[in-house]
């Protein structure tokens, strides 16, 4: 089996209407409630949009670039699969109920981690 992150970035639900918001979450959770059925759901959230906080090598804490300023996440699911096929699949599925496109890449698993 393989991990795969599926994600979202931050804005890009924006375009979706406020009192649409109660459709998109449910047609999300439904697409959750599929994958955990199915076996597949490792993990997912989304993210509070926010600035983020570097935290160097040396211990050193310095606040990072503000979302608008920078790619920055805004969601994602983490899914294990037997192919890439598969994390397709689920991807597409949650584009269509998110209303916005997923990123998909493969995990580097390391199974005594």
């Amino acid at each position: 089996m393989q991990r795969y992150l599926i994600s979202f970035d931050d804005g890009a639900m924006d375009h979706i209407a406020t009192e649409d918001l109660p459709a998109v979450s449910d047609a999300s959770r439904a697409v959750v409630q599929a994958a955990k059925d199915a076996g597949v759901w490792i993990f997912g959230a989304g993210l509070q949009r926010q600035q983020a906080t570097v935290v160097g090598t040396d211990g050193a804490v310095t606040e990072g670039p503000l979302p608008e300023a920078k790619a920055a996440l805004g969601g994602f699911s983490l899914l294990e699969v037997p192919s890439r096929a598969d994390a397709l699949h689920w991807a597409a599925r949650i584009a269509a109920a998110c209303r916005c496109p997923q990123e998909v890449r493969e995990v580097m698993y390391d199974p005594e981690s």
